[in-house]
């Protein structure tokens, strides 16, 4: 990782390192290791961050001297931004398409993804309603991970996972307002309790 470089364009798009770090879900002592020289981002990130700069991966890590993302039509695969989701209390899953965006090649060509819309607030402050998240498909994530969860097969919502033995937590950040919520492993299976895909990318719209 050039850490020079990465400053340089982040400071072009009038980020803050904090503005970045919440961009991809990472923290701002990240960012400042990446811009020091003293870590390395995971290719994931990587990924994302070159996306967010208008960049290419060759040139964050110092590969190539062509600063600019290659900007013509066709070069970023499109997804459809599916019905919204409630983050806070379950609805029903609106399978219509709202909206596209458009992910990267190289994220594109590491797994399936679809795009949500946020709607209510307990995610926030990280997640505002309105914001769109860049969703991976997959029916597991790790402990931690912010995904998108399905209860009673016909409700979508968006939050923290927290696994345990005997079953799953699912956690809003704004706990004030919207207490966690526990799935015992009796109640994953006949609910049931779902995992759609795990949120890889916000991409705040206000």
């Amino acid at each position: 990782m050039n850490g020079k470089r990465l400053k340089m364009l982040r400071e072009e798009k009038g980020l803050t390192q904090k503005d970045l770090a919440e961009k991809l879900s990472l923290t701002p002592k990240a960012i400042s290791f990446y811009e020091l020289g003293s870590r390395e981002p995971s290719g994931d990130a990587l990924i994302r961050m070159a996306h967010i700069l208008g960049t290419t991966t060759d040139y964050l890590l110092g590969n190539s001297t062509t600063k600019e993302a290659d900007q013509k039509v066709g070069r970023g695969v499109r997804i459809p931004v599916l019905g919204r989701v409630v983050a806070g209390i379950p609805i029903e899953a609106v399978e219509e398409i709202l909206d596209y965006e458009e992910i990267t090649p190289e994220l594109a060509a590491s797994g399936e993804f679809f795009a949500l819309k946020i709607r209510g607030h307990s995610m926030e402050p990280r997640m505002m309603e309105g914001d769109v998240v860049i969703v991976r498909r997959q029916d597991d994530v790790d402990s931690g991970d912010v995904a998108i969860v399905l209860v009673n097969g016909d409700e979508a919502t968006v939050k923290r996972v927290k696994k345990q033995e005997d079953g799953i937590t699912l956690i809003a950040t704004n706990t004030s307002v919207y207490e966690p919520h526990y799935y015992s492993n009796k109640e994953i299976e006949e609910l049931p309790v779902r995992i759609l895909g795990k949120v890889v990318e916000l991409r705040g719209k206000l």
